[in-house]
């Protein structure tokens, strides 16, 4: 089992940046593609961004491209979000996400969800 702790959401004024992070423990997920997903009140859970287990590749969103970045540091077990520009349609509540498998953009191509952190932004 792996269990994700995500952390860094809040309210930030549009055009803002924020950096979420997602710790993951349980077992070292350095093997296990990465993602990030969001929802919005009375929307389904939509792709936000992914990252593979080695970092070499990244796959976005249309709505983030240029705007969002994923990384991750596989000796701290941890990926993280890096936010920038942001929107009013952003806000969502961010769900961090990891697979043994490849990247995918829907949700029932992960295993393991975190809790979820509320993103909030202010024009």
């Amino acid at each position: 089992q792996v269990q994700l702790v995500e952390s860094g959401g809040g309210l930030v004024q549009e055009g803002g940046s924020l950096r979420l992070s997602c710790a993951a423990s349980g077992r070292p997920v350095r093997s296990y593609a990465m993602g990030w997903f969001r929802q919005a009140p009375g929307k389904e859970r939509e792709f936000v961004g992914g990252i593979s287990w080695s970092g070499g590749s990244t796959v976005y969103a249309d709505s983030v491209k240029g705007r969002f970045t994923i990384s991750r540091d596989n000796a701290k077990n941890t990926v993280s979000l890096q936010m920038n520009s942001l929107k009013p349609n952003d806000t969502a509540v961010y769900y961090c996400t990891s697979s043994p498998g490849r990247i995918s953009t829907v949700v029932r191509g992960w295993d393991y969800w975190g809790q979820g952190t509320q993103v909030t932004v202010s024009s």
